[in-house]
């Protein structure tokens, strides 16, 4: 592609960091930190009222926002340039200041605790309280398990130089690293380029791609291996000394789930893994391979993908390759239909620069949506290349954007919501785009709109699953002592074997997802996947009953992504009228994706036959 992508303009939140407004921000950062630890102490010398208590809140408020809209301006201009050095500098000058908030939280739990008698009366007399009843109970549980002030500043100093340190190692090495390409042309691939590479029609380059990208990341296994250790090593050590159980009541707990429904979903994900081996084999034969290698699962399919390739090596008819302006255009498009309100934002966001979508040296890999509570927006960082897998990718973040304008005026301790339901939001905005490609698309086209949802939702389901068989592995054997890089590739190869089974060729897995996926490395969330799967099954239910609700179902969903910081996944499940406790829920999500296998399944067996015509989907 040959068209100039998007950086994103970052003007309305801080011209640089030399600006003013930055640095009057940092001022005021510290000024509010000040301002809440006065009225923290005077508080824990008084009776607690409604008013200190509102005071107290609104404080812990301001204080919060102002230290995410710096700290996520410092990571963003970080992620899209590693080597910066002042981005470093300004990470951690932000780490430092913001340092006492942590302890100050800690010490507003206890003085919770403390007067939780009371707590319980002045919320219910109330009427400025009352809203804050999930966050104050959330606050109660949370305060269980911290240690004691001096304990928790000294583990949140030491994270800055310690786990912190770490990821950033990591980001810093997978967005640098870069392997020669084209020895006659000079050129260089970095990592994030090769893991582009498989969405590539070519199976040759596929694979080649593949083989530099282990070869580059087993030069750098001894380094990202000390940084996983590093990081998994002080989540445990803390976790423990904060008293959680295990790290799943963490994480649960963290996600604003029971325990039961994390299991209960894990257990669903189980059950589907043999649907999508149908899904692998179809997908293998209609690519004219026996089984699907890793460097497989991304390649694109059309209805006339065969085994017999052209003089240059590809497969079939062209698949469609999508323009920035035509991708931002489709997908203002689909969320018209749903809810024109989400359009005119989708629209604006391309309007105002809210994207950096252009792939270079030094930027890492992947998607993300960064808040920002004093601007009241949001930036998205992807890597376009395409396909329509960077559509839905796009879609994927806009949605996380949408959901934040939609609690972006709510005080921050109602609008902080789980990974869970962020998800759910996403993935719902990637449905749209989907569903509303396939109503649009001709016989040839609907069989790679459908592939290319389920690969999307492989990905969702099986390789998250296979994340947290290994994640669950690293834990256990991280508490006995480090691991060497074999030993994480061997517990990778394990989860993705028992996940993919006899869906993929075992023999060409990937041994160095732990190096590739930076969620792993991440001290404070854990299990940071299985979210996305949530998220999956949980947006297939509510699009269900979109359809069979129509236009009035748009105001009832922008309703429930505004509770979402308000209200447990349980309690906002049931608001859906959904019991997401019951396994029979999530299995209603696995029967939609079983129907789409079954039709792909049909339209490969067309396709392999020379069908002149397939015919559109009913």
């Amino acid at each position: 592609m040959n068209e100039k992508l998007p950086r994103w303009n970052l003007k309305s939140i801080y011209p640089s960091f030399d600006s003013p407004a930055y640095k009057a921000d940092k001022e005021l950062l510290q000024a509010c930190i000040d301002d809440f630890q006065k009225k923290l102490v005077r508080s824990e010398k008084k009776v607690l009222t409604e008013k200190l208590l509102l005071d107290l809140i609104r404080s812990f408020e301001i204080s919060g926002d102002t230290a995410e809209n710096l700290s996520a301006y410092t990571e963003i201009i970080y992620t899209t340039n590693t080597q910066d050095k002042r981005a470093l500098v300004e990470i951690n000058e932000i780490d430092r200041i913001k340092l006492p908030l942590g302890i100050y939280a800690a010490r507003f739990g206890s003085l919770l605790v403390k007067n939780k008698t009371l707590l319980k009366g002045l919320v219910k007399k109330s009427s400025e309280l009352k809203p804050y009843k999930f966050f104050l109970e959330k606050s109660l549980e949370k305060a269980k398990h911290q240690m004691d002030s001096e304990m928790e500043y000294l583990g949140s100093d030491l994270a800055r130089s310690g786990a912190d340190a770490w990821a950033r190692l990591h980001s810093s090495i997978v967005s640098t690293s870069s392997v020669l390409w084209d020895e006659t042309t000079g050129e260089r691939k970095t990592l994030t380029a090769l893991r582009d590479c498989a969405h590539n029609k070519n199976r040759e380059i596929r694979e080649r791609a593949y083989r530099m990208e282990l070869a580059a990341l087993k030069n750098v296994e001894i380094p990202l291996a000390a940084a996983l250790n590093g990081v998994k090593g002080q989540a445990i050590t803390l976790d423990k000394r904060r008293g959680w159980k295990s790290v799943f009541e963490k994480s649960s707990f963290q996600s604003c789930i029971s325990e039961k429904t994390l299991n209960v979903l894990i257990a669903a994900l189980e059950k589907s893994l043999p649907v999508f081996r149908r899904y692998l084999k179809a997908k293998a034969k209609i690519l004219g391979l026996e089984k699907c290698a890793f460097y497989d699962l991304f390649a694109p399919v059309s209805a006339r993908t065969g085994s017999s390739a052209n003089e240059d090596g590809t497969t079939g008819t062209e698949i469609k390759k999508w323009t920035w302006k035509e991708s931002g255009d489709f997908i203002a498009a689909r969320f018209e239909e749903f809810d024109p309100s989400m359009a005119r934002f989708a629209r604006n966001l391309f309007l105002h620069s809210w994207v950096d979508a252009e792939g270079r040296e030094g930027k890492i890999g992947g998607a993300y949506c960064a808040d920002f509570p004093l601007a009241k927006e949001s930036r998205i960082l992807c890597n376009f290349e395409g396909s329509f897998d960077s559509v839905t990718t796009l879609a994927h973040e806009i949605g996380h954007a949408w959901h934040h304008e939609l609690v972006k005026d709510l005080p921050r301790s109602l609008a902080l919501y789980p990974m869970t339901l962020a998800e759910t939001a996403s993935i719902f905005a990637e449905t749209l785009v989907f569903e509303g490609a396939l109503k649009k698309a001709d016989g040839n086209e609907i069989i790679t709109l459908i592939e290319s949802n389920l690969k999307d939702s492989c990905q969702v389901i099986v390789d998250i699953l296979s994340r947290f068989y290994f994640e669950r592995e690293l834990f256990k054997r991280r508490e006995k002592g480090e691991l060497a890089p074999d030993d994480l590739c061997s517990i990778m190869l394990d989860a993705q074997k028992k996940c993919y089974g006899a869906g993929l060729d075992n023999k060409e897995a990937h041994p160095y997802m732990w190096a590739v996926k930076d969620h792993y490395y991440n001290y404070v969330l854990s299990f940071y996947n299985y979210p996305y799967a949530f998220g999956q099954l949980f947006s297939l239910a509510l699009y269900a009953r979109a359809l069979n609700e129509g236009p009035s179902f748009a105001a009832v969903y922008r309703d429930l992504l505004s509770s979402t910081g308000r209200l447990s996944a349980e309690y906002l499940a049931r608001k859906a009228g959904f019991d997401i406790e019951d396994e029979n829920f999530w299995q209603s999500g696995i029967k939609i994706i079983n129907a789409r296998v079954k039709r792909f399944e049909e339209l490969q067996a067309a396709a392999l036959s020379h069908t002149p015509d397939i015919p559109c989907a009913p």
